[in-house]
C-alpha cells in the first residue's frame, strides 16, 4: 500500500511539472479560503470559550436591578439589569449562607515595591476580593494558598502575588512568608498563583472580556480601610446624589462590585433567588428598586452572551468565512476538471496498459488531495499572517492590556484546523474531478496519440 501511494503521488508530482499554471490557482484557492476560516474560527474560538466549562452551571452573577427607573442600565440590552451591583447590596447578599461559596470584588490600579525591587516602586493591577475567590473559580497555586474568610473583615495585610509579579520581584523563588510594599503598607505574601488566564475573563468583563488577569489579589476589607475611591474598574452612578465622602460612596447606588455565588444544585439556587426577590421587596417598599423586578443568576455561559462576549456577529463572520470556502472549492473543482481532461491523454495510455478505474480514480484523488495539503500549508501561513494583523489592530484599541491580542495568535489548534479544512477540501473538490477521469472513455485518446 505505501509503494502504491507513493507511485501516485509521483505520478502527481509530473502531473504538475506538465500543468504548473493550474496547479499555482488551485493551491491558491484552497489556500485563500482554509487561511480565511482559520482567522475567523479562531477569533471566534477567542470568543466562545468558556474557561470555566467543567463548573459553569454551579457559578452565577449575581445581579440587581437597582437602576434608574425612567432608563435602562444598558440601552442595548434594556431587558437586562446592570452588571455590577452596589456596596450595601452586596454587603448583605454575603450575610446568606446559601451559596456555598460568594465572592464579591473590584479592580484597583496600585504600586507594590520588594524584593529585588527595593525602593523601585512599580505599577500593578489589584483585584480587592473575598477569600472564596480562589477556591470558586478553580485559581491554581504555585506556592501557598490564599487567606481565610475571617481575613476579609479585618483586612488582614496579605497579598496573593500572580506568577507573573512573583518573577518580576522575586525571580519566581518561593516568596511565601516575605513581605512587599504594596501603596503605602507592608503585606505578607501568602500565596503564589500558577499560570492563571481565563480568557474570556468571565468574572469581570466592565474593562473589556479580554484583559489579562490581575497581578496581585488582597482580602476584601481593604475596600473600607484604603477610603479611596476604585480606580480601576467601572463605577456607575444614576442619581444626583451627594457624595462628599467615602462613606457616602459606600451608602450610595453606584454600582462597581462584581458579584458571584456557587450554588451546587437547583434547590440552592431556588433558594437564593428567593432572598435576593425577598430583598427586592423589601428595598422595593422603602423607595429604591423602582424598576420591574429583575433579579438574576446568571450562569458563565448566559452571562458571556448577555455581556455580548458572544455576538450573533461573530456566528455570522464564521457563516460567511465557511461560505468563502465553498467557493474556493468549487472554483476548484472546476479546476481539477479542466486540469485532468488535460491529462486525459495520459489516463488513456494507463487504461490500455490494465489500469482501472478504480486505479485512475485513486490517483486523481491523491493528486487533488496533495494539491489541498499544499494549500493548507500555505494557507496556514496566511492566517498567521492574518492573525498577526489583527493583534495589530487591536494593538491601539479597546484590548490594549493584551488578552484579546494572545489570543489571536497561530499555535497547535490552528494547525489542526488547517489539516482538518485540507481532508474536507481534498474530499468536497476531488471526489467529482476523480471520478470522472475515472470514466474517460481510453480509445477517444488513444487515437490521438
Amino acid at each position: 500500500m505505501p509503494e502504491v501511494l507513493g507511485y501516485y503521488v509521483r505520478l502527481a508530482l509530473k502531473s504538475f511539472r506538465r500543468t504548473p499554471g493550474l496547479t499555482a490557482l488551485m493551491v491558491a484557492g484552497v489556500a485563500l479560503g482554509i487561511s480565511v476560516c482559520i482567522v475567523t474560527l479562531t477569533v471566534y474560538q477567542a470568543a466562545a470559550n468558556n474557561p470555566i466549562s467543567w463548573k459553569s452551571d454551579r457559578l452565577y452573577a449575581v445581579t440587581l436591578d437597582s437602576w434608574d427607573p425612567n432608563a435602562p442600565a444598558n440601552p442595548e440590552r434594556p431587558d437586562l439589569p446592570p452588571n455590577q451591583v452596589t456596596y450595601r447590596d452586596a454587603g448583605y447578599l454575603l450575610t446568606s449562607s446559601i451559596p456555598a461559596r460568594k465572592v464579591v470584588m473590584f479592580l484597583t490600579q496600585d504600586v507594590i515595591a520588594g524584593g529585588g525591587r527595593e525602593g523601585k516602586p512599580s505599577p500593578l493591577s489589584t483585584r480587592v476580593t473575598t477569600a472564596d475567590f480562589f477556591g470558586m473559580f478553580d485559581v491554581p497555586f504555585l506556592f501557598g494558598s490564599g487567606w481565610k474568610a475571617s481575613d476579609d473583615a479585618d483586612s488582614a495585610p496579605l497579598i496573593v502575588l500572580s506568577r507573573q509579579e512573583n518573577e518580576k520581584l522575586f525571580g519566581g523563588a518561593n516568596s511565601v512568608g516575605r513581605t512587599v510594599r504594596w501603596n503605602d503598607r507592608e503585606l505578607r505574601i501568602v500565596g503564589v498563583l500558577d499560570h492563571w488566564e481565563p480568557m474570556p475573563k468571565f468574572y469581570d468583563v466592565t474593562r473589556g472580556p479580554f484583559e489579562v488577569s490581575e497581578d496581585a489579589y488582597v482580602p476584601f476589607g481593604w475596600a473600607e480601610t484604603l477610603l479611596r475611591f476604585p480606580n480601576g474598574g467601572r463605577v456607575s452612578c444614576w442619581q444626583n446624589q451627594a457624595i462628599s465622602s467615602f462613606a457616602d460612596f459606600l451608602s450610595s447606588d453606584c454600582v462597581w462590585l462584581q458579584m458571584w455565588v456557587e450554588l451546587p444544585d437547583a434547590a440552592s439556587r431556588d433558594r437564593f433567588q428567593g432572598v435576593l426577590d425577598a430583598y427586592w421587596s423589601e428595598q422595593h417598599n422603602t423607595g429604591r428598586f423602582q424598576r420591574p423586578r429583575n433579579n438574576r443568576l446568571t450562569n458563565v455561559s448566559q452571562w458571556l452572551v448577555d455581556q455580548q462576549v458572544v455576538q450573533n456577529d461573530n456566528r455570522i463572520l464564521v457563516v460567511i468565512a465557511f461560505s468563502f470556502l465553498v467557493v474556493c472549492l468549487l472554483n476548484t473543482v472546476g479546476l481539477a476538471l479542466a486540469k485532468l481532461l488535460k491529462e486525459a491523454p495520459n489516463a488513456g495510455i494507463r487504461r490500455a496498459l490494465g489500469a482501472t478505474r478504480g486505479e485512475l480514480f485513486a490517483q486523481a484523488l491523491t493528486e487533488v488531495g496533495l494539491i489541498c495539503f499544499l494549500g493548507a500549508v500555505a494557507g496556514a501561513g496566511f492566517a498567521a499572517l492574518g492573525l498577526a494583523q489583527v493583534r495589530a489592530l487591536y494593538a491601539g484599541g479597546e484590548f490594549t492590556s493584551g488578552g484579546y491580542q494572545q489570543l489571536a495568535h497561530f499555535d497547535a489548534v490552528s494547525v489542526a484546523w488547517a489539516l482538518v479544512l485540507a481532508v474536507v477540501a481534498a474530499l468536497a473538490a476531488g471526489v467529482y474531478p476523480a471520478w470522472r477521469a475515472g470514466r474517460l472513455p481510453p480509445a477517444l485518446y488513444l487515437k490521438s496519440q
